[in-house]
């Protein structure tokens, strides 16, 4: 048959007194401890005070718990009472300035990108505008010229004219093309020749 009883005494309420024997005490101390620990830190917390706890163990160890940190509450007061930075807010602000400045520092190099980026836009608006000047050939008067550029302007000239005869070549048979002739005599303008 199945015993349905209970096999342990669960959870009893023991009668708070002095643990007698020293090895028991040190057991007990050991397994308490990080309870301790974390309720100090919870009331720290919940309080926002600066806290130093100090607990010794049943063979006269201190145990020390603070809250920012040990040393910040005992340099407050070795110092008189004057408030010293935590050392984690000061590590946290040593890393934020780091950051900062290489930011910085990135910022004033893509600054000077951007400065010269226009520096070389602008040389070249210059270029630009100079060689457009300067392509404009036609304006050089005559007289003002030496024999190479006479002879130059002359070739451009040419050039010029070949390109007005093409042109106008293309524009005739385009048009002539496009024109359907409905007899000679029609096409022909009237002082041409037609034999």
């Amino acid at each position: 048959m199945a015993n349905t009883g209970k096999k342990t005494k669960g959870k009893q309420k023991i009668e708070i007194k002095m643990i007698e024997n020293q090895d028991d005490r040190l057991i007990t101390f050991s397994k308490r401890r990080s309870g301790i620990y974390k309720k100090i830190g919870e009331l720290s917390t919940l309080c926002g005070n600066e806290i130093l706890f100090i607990i010794f163990s049943p063979a006269g160890k201190p145990f020390t718990f603070g809250h920012p940190s040990i040393e910040s509450i005992a340099n407050r007061f070795l110092n008189g009472n004057i408030p010293v930075v935590d050392d984690m807010h000061a590590l946290i602000e040593a890393l934020r300035t780091v950051r900062i400045n290489k930011l910085i520092q990135l910022y004033n190099e893509v600054q000077s990108q951007i400065d010269a980026s226009n520096e070389t836009q602008r040389v070249l608006a210059q270029q630009i505008t100079s060689e457009t000047d300067s392509n404009r050939w036609w304006e050089t008067p005559l007289d003002q010229l030496n024999p190479r550029e006479l002879y130059e302007r002359y070739s451009h000239f040419s050039k010029l004219l070949d390109l007005f005869h093409i042109s106008r070549s293309k524009k005739i048979a385009t048009a002539s093309s496009t024109v359907a002739p409905t007899g000679p005599a029609e096409d022909a303008p009237a002082n041409f020749p037609l034999s």
